[in-house]
């Protein structure tokens, strides 16, 4: 029996993947939590042989993000991302990650199914419709501090409110926020944070 843990923040999404993975004689749900910040706290508690995650998640952590911490607290876990968008920083995001699954949540249900199960015995797997993607993948021109920057952007914070969350100056946001508009070529930052979210950068 393959044990499996979802992470999905739609409750009907969620639902119906339990109900499909639970119609497999092989297959078992032990887990179905709504955000990144529970997929490792349920992990440590069922132990399931492989987790099927959603990027988009609310919380601290993401579908990725969680997936990382996976893989350094239960490495026995593998790791299925599930996401409505094959953008080329996810992929590439996941692939650093190590995630040993990348599908879309528009592949047939029977991907996801034999998905789970090649994961569960070792294998790596890749949506096909991504494959090409996976050859040329642009690199995140951003640092890690510059991502967390623009995503508070992204959330409309003023720049003294994200000197405050990152224990840093405002000038020191500020000198950031130029070098990321810069970075990105964009005309702003509200260009910037959409060139971002649509490479998948943050």
């Amino acid at each position: 029996m393959i044990r499996v843990l979802l992470a999905e923040d739609q409750y009907i999404v969620r639902g119906a993947l339990a109900a499909l993975l639970g119609l497999e004689e092989d297959l078992e749900v032990v887990a179905a939590v709504e955000s990144g910040d529970a997929v490792v706290p349920a992990a440590l508690l069922h132990r399931p042989d492989v987790a099927v995650l959603d990027i988009d998640m609310p919380g601290a952590l993401d579908g990725l993000a969680a997936a990382g911490e996976l893989r350094v607290r239960l490495p026995a876990c593998r790791t299925i991302i599930l996401t409505a968008y094959g953008k080329p920083g996810h992929l590439r995001r996941a692939l650093g990650a190590q995630v040993d699954g990348f599908l879309l949540k528009t592949a047939p249900p029977e991907e996801l199914v034999a998905a789970i199960r090649a994961v569960a015995g070792g294998a790596r797997v890749l949506d096909p419709s991504l494959a090409v993607t996976a050859w040329d993948l642009a690199d995140n021109p951003l640092t890690p501090r510059e991502a967390d920057v623009l995503r508070l952007v992204a959330e409309g914070i003023d720049a003294a409110e994200i000197a405050g969350r990152l224990f840093l100056s405002a000038g020191t946001v500020r000198n950031y926020i130029t070098a990321i508009v810069a970075k990105l070529n964009a005309r702003n930052r509200v260009d910037a944070v959409r060139i971002a979210r649509g490479a998948g950068w943050i």
